[in-house]
């Protein structure tokens, strides 16, 4: 029987450290991911107190917000900050005070405009930390393949029945193209979203092609871009940013796009459980993606996370820098991988210290030198060694 709930120490470690170290945390996260359930967890232990700004009646309101905060101590939770991105200017008054009455824990929904606006008003006085569903590390290992058939939001994942998770899953996608994009002020038809948003789930672990894109939806390029921003900002689609580096070859420059969630890009694909998930053309696209975030968040490394392509064909998932060292990864969705031409050409071109090929097995071994095969469920006891 599966538990109603899933800890997440490591995630609340680095909030309670941030909010230990900063007068101010910023929480960034999708929707329904458990950024609420992890800021209510962590105050419940020390003086807080906390504001929804979803809520009509919040005293957070522009001509009340000082009143509001000014004479409150300990642990604030502002909710779903993107709501009023007019407290910034007012965070940062509150946040000078000496000695610091109250620290400030902020949550919010969306990126581009948020990010920039505490950056440009709390630049020196804020931490990110940014929250995904919940990863395998998480959930444990022998969960694998219901996180990677439900993804990792926790009502899919933790959802009695299969059809409970589909409903659940297909609801979000519907409320989040309705409502959530609305109300972050985006003028963009929800049927026009959903269609690029499809679009970009049959495009899943490819190059980014504006053009193509574009001519598929019957707009611009620009238009597509913008579309993509929207996705990206809302934390349910990743852009894995192309390596450079003077190797002596011609690189592939533009981003790899992902959906970050495996659920989601599920329901947009039409895949409704394990079965039509192992026989669907995506089926490869699906683990490379499902894995790849998972490695990454092992990392926290959402920053520093790379592929490497040359337009003569050789090519590398996924890239990492760690302690001045690479470290690669290929993710392949096979009984027993063995090492290809493109692997050792790239060990070489990027004076790899490892690569190692993560797929859904059981068994580590060696492939040659510097390339090994890695069960995803140890990937974790790999990394904790380098």
């Amino acid at each position: 029987m599966m538990p109603s709930a899933v800890g997440r120490p490591d995630l609340e470690a680095r909030v309670k450290r941030s909010v230990r170290e900063y007068p101010v945390t910023l929480l960034l996260g999708p929707r329904q991911c458990g950024k609420t359930t992890l800021a209510r967890g962590i105050a419940r232990a020390r003086p807080s107190t906390y504001f929804d700004l979803e809520d009509p009646a919040t005293p957070l309101r522009p001509e009340s917000a000082k009143l509001a905060l000014a004479d409150l101590k300990g642990l604030v939770v502002i909710d779903e900050f993107q709501r009023q991105p007019g407290l910034f200017a007012l965070l940062r008054v509150l946040a000078d005070r000496r000695p610091i009455p109250a620290r400030f824990l902020i949550l919010g929904s969306a990126s581009p405009d948020l990010a920039r606006g505490v950056s440009e008003t709390l630049a020196g006085r804020v931490a990110y930390v940014e929250m995904d569903g919940l990863s395998l590390r998480e959930v444990g290992p022998e969960q694998a393949n219901r996180l990677w058939l439900r993804g990792g939001f926790p009502e899919s994942y933790l959802a009695r029945t299969e059809a409970r998770s589909r409903s659940w899953r297909g609801n979000f996608v519907q409320s989040f193209l309705e409502r959530d994009i609305a109300q972050l002020g985006i003028r963009v038809p929800a049927h026009t979203l959903r269609r690029f948003w499809t679009m970009l789930a049959h495009y899943h672990g490819q190059i980014w092609n504006a053009a193509e894109l574009a001519r598929a939806l019957g707009t611009k390029e620009d238009t597509a871009r913008h579309y993509l921003d929207i996705l990206c900002g809302a934390f349910v689609v990743r852009q894995l940013s192309p390596w450079f580096e003077n190797v002596g070859k011609r690189l592939v420059k533009a981003p790899k796009v992902y959906l970050r969630d495996s659920g989601l890009l599920h329901t947009l694909l039409g895949i409704g459980d394990r079965m039509q998930l192992l026989s669907h053309p995506k089926l490869g696209a699906s683990w490379e993606g499902f894995a790849l975030e998972q490695v990454i968040r092992l990392c926290w490394a959402d920053r520093d996370a790379y592929y490497y392509r040359t337009h003569a064909g050789a090519e590398l998932d996924l890239l990492l820098v760690r302690n001045g060292k690479r470290f690669g990864f290929e993710f392949k969705h096979e009984d027993a991988p063995t090492a290809t031409k493109s692997m050792h050409i790239t060990t070489d071109d990027l004076a790899l210290k490892r690569l190692w090929i993560i797929y859904p097995g059981e068994h580590r071994y060696v492939v040659s030198d510097r390339i090994e095969a890695v069960p995803l469920k140890k990937v974790g006891e790999v990394l904790a060694r380098v």
